[in-house]
């Protein structure tokens, strides 16, 4: 991740699209599954990482510990958030074959082909594995649910899914140049297509966090620290940014976020810059910098209160943590 502050992005009318536009993927990973029936495939947990299936052809079960199992039918696309293990297959008694004891055709370094099973009724899956490298993108992430299916059998809801993944197949096979920047914004339209969905229709989205976003002043807010975490925000300059009284915005911003704003700063300091210690060289001194602190020394204190281990720990490990 490249640490950037007071990006140049657009303003948005409403703070969740801000969220979804930082919704970018790193390490997109795609496999092509030609399934026949009798089969069934284990897929192991991924930590940090989110997994889709998308059916193009047939239909197949999900089932994920502590869901009642997800019957995915051509045009359904099923996203597993927080990368949990899982099972697919072609019906709920088959027995399973663990992911990696399935032989696959490497076609690139990002796409391969797998085929399995026995000779029965064919199921097409197109799977991938993602990452997201921006905070924003991973607090959104880590609020949805454990499995998030879309249906798009309607005429024109599937033509757009279809339409993408036949583009994304072309590129993983060819690799032509710019084919991983194409890969990679494919799959950004495949995912947030399916949180714009869970978005609308949820019961949960409009809770917490997401709740906060949605608020017309505290939503206004958090864009701001997102965007300047390094400007000297206190309570009373964030709720002069909203037009709120210092009080008044205090109580509703702990209300509704669940932390009180100055302590949301922080919190979002520290993530950012743990992400960032996990992918870069950056020295310490810079990223204190460019987070608000007025030394080094500072910063280190402030990670350290907030993970109790110094910076360094981080990147000696190369822990990304969400």
């Amino acid at each position: 991740m490249q640490l950037r502050t007071n990006p140049s992005i657009p303003d948005f009318t409403d703070p969740i699209g801000e969220a979804l536009h930082q919704l970018r993927l790193n390490g997109t990973f795609y496999c092509r599954s030609e399934l026949t029936a009798p089969w069934g495939v284990e897929l192991p947990p991924f930590e940090d990482r989110m997994m889709f299936h998308v059916v193009t052809a047939g239909e197949c079960w999900l089932e994920i510990e502590g869901e009642e199992p997800h019957l995915l039918q051509q045009g359904s696309l099923a996203l597993i958030p927080h990368g949990q293990g899982h099972i697919v297959r072609s019906s709920l008694d088959e027995e399973t074959t663990p992911l990696f004891d399935i032989p696959v055709e490497q076609v690139s370094e990002r796409y391969e082909i797998m085929r399995h099973g026995g000779n029965g009724e064919p199921t097409h899956l197109t799977c991938g594995l993602v990452r997201f490298d921006h905070v924003a993108g991973q607090q959104l992430i880590s609020l949805l649910p454990k499995v998030l299916q879309i249906d798009t059998r309607e005429e024109e809801e599937g033509s757009w899914l279809q339409s993408t993944l036949r583009f994304i197949a072309r590129e993983a096979r060819e690799l032509r140049p710019g084919g991983e920047t194409v890969i990679t914004h494919l799959a950004d339209i495949l995912i947030i297509q399916a949180i714009r969905s869970w978005l609308d229709a949820a019961p949960d989205a409009n809770r917490g966090w997401l709740a906060a976003l949605r608020d017309k002043q505290i939503g206004r807010a958090l864009v701001a620290i997102h965007r300047e975490p390094e400007k000297a925000w206190s309570v009373a300059s964030l709720a002069k940014e909203v037009g709120m009284s210092r009080s008044g915005f205090s109580a509703r911003f702990t209300q509704l976020v669940g932390d009180s704003a100055m302590r949301y700063l922080t919190r979002w300091r520290m993530q950012l810059a743990r992400s960032e210690l996990a992918q870069s060289a950056i020295p310490l001194s810079v990223l204190a910098d460019r987070l608000g602190y007025q030394s080094e020394a500072a910063f280190c204190r402030a990670f350290k209160r907030e993970f109790d281990v110094p910076p360094g720990t981080i990147r000696n490990s190369n822990d990304i943590l969400v």
